[in-house]
Order: C-alpha cells, then sequence, then structure tokens
C-alpha cells in the first residue's frame, strides 16, 4: 500500500510539472472587398460570347470589370486589375463594345486606408486586358499569374490582342513574378487558393477564398455571365473548349462539395451578393 501511494504521489508530481496542452491560435481576421474597376458593354453577346449561337442574336450586355483585395493577417492581395486608368473620364466606343471606368483601384483602395505599398501581391486571373489593366500601378507587388498566361505576355512578339505593356514592371525575365501552374496556396495557409481552370486562356485560374462566414469562389473568366452556367455555353475566342468545359466541371463540383457562393466576375447580380464597398465580406 505504501508504495502505491507513493507512485500515485510521484505520478501527480509529475504531472503538476508538465506543461498544459497548447491552445490552438486564433484564426487571423480573413476579408474579401469588392472593387469596382470598370463596366463594358457588349454590343452582340451572342456573337461574343457563343461558339454555338446560344444566346439572341444582337441583344446587348451590361457587364463589369470587377476587381478584389483579401486580407490574410494584414497581408493584402489584389485579384485582378481591371480596365486601364486611361478610361477614368474618357469612355471608349466601339461598334463591338463600350468601356468606362468610374475610379480607380487607387483611389478604392485610398477610401480604406490601403497604400499601393501594402499590395504585397497581385494576383491575375489570366492575361485579357480588363483583367490586367490597373496592374502597374503596383510594381513591388508580386505579380502571381499562370505561367502560360505570363509567357504569352513576355513573348516577342506579343500576339496582337495582348497588352503587355499593363505588367510591364514583370515582363523582365528574374522580375518579382510568380508563372503558377496548378494550384497555389496563395498565403500558405490554405484559405486563399488559386484553382487552375485553363481553357478561357491557357494559364487561367479562379480563386477560392474561404472566409469564415463560408466559402467563395471567384470565376476569373471561366463564366461571365448566369446564362452561361446551365448551357455551359464557351465564348469563340477561348483558347481550348475541352479545358474549358473540364474547368467548369471541376469548379461546378467545387462549389457544391464546398457549399461556395459562386461570383461571376463580369455579373453584377452575383457581385451584389457581397457587401458593398467599402464594407468588407468576413
Amino acid at each position: 500500500m505504501k508504495k502505491l501511494l507513493a507512485a500515485t504521489a510521484f505520478f501527480f508530481a509529475l504531472s503538476a510539472l508538465q506543461a498544459p496542452p497548447p491552445v490552438a491560435p486564433k484564426p487571423t481576421s480573413l476579408k474579401l472587398w469588392r472593387l469596382d474597376c470598370g463596366s463594358i458593354l457588349i454590343k452582340d453577346y451572342n456573337a461574343y460570347f457563343s461558339d454555338t449561337s446560344a444566346y439572341t442574336p444582337g441583344q446587348q450586355k451590361n457587364l463589369t470589370a470587377s476587381c478584389y483585395l483579401i486580407q490574410d493577417a494584414g497581408r493584402y492581395l489584389l485579384w485582378d486589375t481591371g480596365l486601364t486608368a486611361d478610361l477614368l473620364g474618357k469612355p471608349e466606343d466601339s461598334p463591338a463594345q463600350r468601356m468606362s471606368l468610374d475610379k480607380s483601384i487607387g483611389t478604392q483602395l485610398g477610401e480604406i486606408g490601403v497604400r499601393p505599398d501594402q499590395i504585397e501581391m497581385v494576383g491575375i486571373s489570366h492575361f485579357h486586358f480588363d483583367h490586367i489593366g490597373q496592374a502597374a500601378q503596383f510594381p513591388k507587388a508580386k505579380l502571381v499569374i499562370g505561367a502560360e498566361d505570363l509567357a504569352a505576355l513576355r513573348a516577342t512578339p506579343a500576339h496582337p490582342s495582348l497588352k503587355p505593356e499593363a505588367i510591364k514592371p514583370w515582363l523582365a525575365e528574374g522580375s518579382n513574378a510568380l508563372a503558377v501552374r496548378g494550384d497555389v496556396d496563395i498565403f500558405k495557409d490554405g484559405r486563399v487558393i488559386m484553382l487552375n481552370m485553363p481553357g478561357h486562356t491557357p494559364g487561367h485560374h479562379s480563386l477560392l477564398v474561404k472566409l469564415a462566414s463560408g466559402p467563395i469562389l471567384l470565376t476569373g473568366d471561366l463564366y461571365h455571365f448566369s446564362e452561361q452556367v446551365p448551357i455551359k455555353g464557351v465564348p469563340p475566342f477561348n483558347t481550348d473548349r475541352a479545358d474549358t468545359l473540364a474547368s467548369m466541371d471541376r469548379f461546378d463540383k467545387m462549389a457544391a462539395n464546398l457549399g461556395a457562393k459562386v461570383i461571376i466576375q463580369h455579373e453584377r447580380a452575383d457581385i451584389a451578393k457581397l457587401p458593398a464597398f467599402p464594407l468588407a465580406a468576413e
């Protein structure tokens, strides 16, 4: 009995010396702001967006060129950069479309107290002009873009439809650019992930943001408006039809499995699912 009591006393004494189990760190804040990065009026969206003539010919469609600011524990990612600031107060009209811009990204960041030099990364869904237009306003940031899209912008000469000058700070080899292949965890904490969704362009990506209120999926240009989703409409200018359909399948299944809120970046009704700027989704 004495030996049992001694052993018991020793056990409790040893337990008292041991450190308590670690407390799991409280997750840091994750926020997402929607920014207004321009408007585009497509004057015949059947011709522009369907390779099967899926929509009524001659009908117009108003699209928005949205961008997003994501804050993860004080670090900032700017997702897409919209139309060029050259359009401020000077809309551009052509037979195919009318483009306008009311406010620059820098102005909007100033309204929430964020300086351009605080943007650590500029993530680009793909190389089209309405997604890279204001990127060069953040030359100190790391450009994060699909490898194939970056290669196309760096090509000499670049395709005439591309505007490589929009990413001038990152055109040179060895510049602060990350050429992404596959998915990439932006902040290395599993909460903001660029998703490989090729087809619209070779290096096209969408973005998954795991907010405390629920996951958000930003399409990039996998979809342009709601009518595309049920019919899986493919624009004639996409670089690969089969890749587009495979990406749509992956995206739709991921959205369903995660219970994610899908934001089609050119669809005004979808963008309205998020709090109006300057409020943020959390």
